[in-house]
């Protein structure tokens, strides 16, 4: 009886995920598709029908054969570099190290007016390791308090930053759904980008609702969460790979790294309901200047900042004399340096001197 209940219930579960992926991933006109699913689900209760009476055991052994045609079918669906991207991920992110000089290609730079009017733009940007001095957290919230997208921002000397962003490799026509990341509907990527691209877009194109954390680590790690990053985007660029809702996300990937560097990290549920992060961070002690991780969220809350900031006209101007060179060809209205200052306004962790000086560029731009 026990091995019946067992065999049942393992049926079920056949049943739904193969229903859901026949859904999803068959190469089918959605009529079709639609009819697969209903004939798997027809064979799967006749499957556990064969479990009660007799009679009905052609049944369970037409599923088995189904289900592992089923396996081979699935298993053949395989991760891929080429296919018609959606802009924004169109180029994938990767770097060359030299020592303590790292190379990033296609660094995405794009000028967001709205979703669907903007100008791409990628870019070679070239940065020291000595001169990493910051990382920052930052969490996009679109209106479910447990679920926000993280992006880790490095700040380099002379207040110039690099984002970079776990995201799901979306095709022409595809939207996003959180289950058809269970079913190998769409490709992981790194991208690195500039924060006036993608921190500027999710709060003043988007409307979703962003909050910066200034994480503090040794140095030495910093290093190594940069360079981790770069391997990553190295390693998809040439071995493509699935996103996967639970395993394989925004947050899940940074955390695998994250423990490759600080063995015995703890794992947390945090880790995958993204949203509540600053809790769990405020718990490892990387979050200072704030008494609590509420008081964090409420001075950590950029997305008013970054909306006063001036629209984005045209690619940013690059400030002058830089060691550490970035790519540029046209200039704006405003300078990269004013968005990053703005939003990092009032942030607990920084420096006192780097708090006052945005405070003093913010009053200037609104006196203009």
């Amino acid at each position: 009886m026990t091995a019946s209940i067992l065999l049942g219930i393992t049926i079920v579960l056949a049943a739904g995920w193969g229903a859901l992926a026949l859904w999803i991933r068959a190469p089918l006109p959605a009529s079709l598709r639609a009819a697969l699913a209903i004939a798997w689900t027809a064979l799967a209760l006749a499957a556990i029908a064969a479990l009660i009476w007799p009679a009905w055991r052609p049944a369970g052994i037409g599923f088995a054969v189904a289900l592992l045609g089923m396996l081979i079918w699935w298993r053949c669906i395989r991760p891929s570099n080429h296919r018609d991207w959606i802009p924004e991920v169109a180029q994938q992110t990767y770097g060359d190290i030299d020592g303590d000089h790292v190379t990033l290609h296609n660094v995405r730079n794009f000028t967001w007016r709205t979703r669907t009017d903007f100008t791409p733009h990628w870019e070679t940007r070239h940065y020291a390791l000595h001169e990493l001095e910051s990382v920052d957290v930052a969490l996009s919230y679109w209106g479910r308090p447990a679920i926000a997208h993280a992006l880790v921002s490095f700040g380099f000397g002379h207040e110039r930053y690099v984002v970079f962003s776990v995201e799901i490799r979306r095709k022409r026509g595809d939207s996003f759904s959180e289950i058809g990341g269970f079913f190998k509907q769409y490709e992981l990527s790194v991208i690195a980008s500039s924060e006036e691209d993608s921190l500027r877009v999710r709060t003043n194109v988007r409307g979703e609702d962003g909050y910066l954390y200034r994480i503090h680590m040794p140095p030495d790690n910093a290093r190594s969460l940069f360079l981790a990053y770069v391997n990553t985007a190295n390693q998809l660029r040439d071995t493509p790979r699935f996103y996967h809702t639970l395993t394989a996300n925004c947050t899940t990937i940074v955390f695998q790294m994250a423990r490759r560097i600080v063995p015995g990290l703890p794992l947390d549920y945090r880790q995958l309901v993204s949203g509540y992060l600053p809790e769990y961070l405020y718990e490892l002690q990387v979050l200072q200047g704030a008494d609590n991780a509420s008081q964090y969220r409420q001075l950590g809350r950029y997305t008013d900042r970054a909306r006063a900031t001036q629209t984005q006209t045209e690619l940013p101007a690059q400030p002058a004399a830089l060691s550490s060179t970035e790519s540029s060809t046209e200039s704006t209205t405003e300078s990269p340096t004013t968005f990053s200052q703005a939003i990092r306004e009032g942030v607990p962790g920084l420096e006192p001197a780097a708090t006052a000086h945005t405070a003093a560029r913010v009053t200037s731009n609104a006196t203009r």
